[in-house]
């Protein structure tokens, strides 16, 4: 009888929606400040990423041009607003960072935990933050290292710093003005005006 009222309770629930998978997007992150902020973009690119959100793949997710254009998306700017505004509010986490020719960037939705996939970049684990669109943390890039290291670049020029003149070199610039601080023939002002001359 049991199992009759539990059979019945999960045919009544099958009909009561259409068929097939969905998103389970938490009231957590619908009802946070940082949601409310986002543009009407950042917000339709966030069911876009958490559309793909399947068994064990947060980590994998897609924001690449050629994933989106046959959803509809084919701004390019569209795109990379949207996404800047989901990683700095901390609504998705980059677990790869892409690179031409071909590789695209992995992200990972920040309201469930993340999944340990290999090709992530180093560091990837060990930064991501759980719930990071309630604290404020921005996610992009702070600890992704790629695979061939961080190079060190020189912060002087190579043959060292050199100490500006503060004069020509061929010394300060006498000024000689033959000028008088008045026209020759008087000031302006002195000179009588046409009716006065003429009477």
């Amino acid at each position: 009888m049991a199992n009759g009222r539990g059979g019945s309770k999960r045919s009544n629930y099958q009909t009561s929606r259409d068929a097939g998978y969905f998103l389970a997007l938490p009231y957590s992150v619908l009802d946070s400040p940082n949601f409310k902020k986002l543009s009407a973009n950042a917000k339709a690119l966030l069911l876009e990423v958490g559309r793909q959100l399947g068994k064990n793949n947060n980590g994998r997710l897609l924001l690449s041009k050629a994933y989106l254009l046959p959803r509809g998306w084919k701004s390019s700017d569209m795109i990379s607003k949207g996404k800047k505004e989901l990683l700095e509010c901390g609504f998705i986490y980059e677990t790869v960072m892409g690179h031409r020719p071909n590789k695209a960037s992995w992200y990972a939705v920040t309201w469930q935990a993340i999944d340990t996939i290999s090709g992530y970049d180093e560091g990837t684990l060990k930064g991501f933050v759980r719930s990071a669109y309630n604290k404020n943390v921005a996610l992009k890039n702070n600890v992704l290292i790629p695979y061939s290291g961080v190079s060190k670049c020189m912060t002087v020029p190579c043959n060292g710093l050199t100490t500006a003149k503060a004069v020509p070199s061929d010394g300060a610039i006498s000024t000689h003005f033959s000028y008088h601080s008045s026209p020759h023939h008087g000031h302006h002002l002195d000179i009588p005006s046409p009716t006065e001359l003429t009477n």
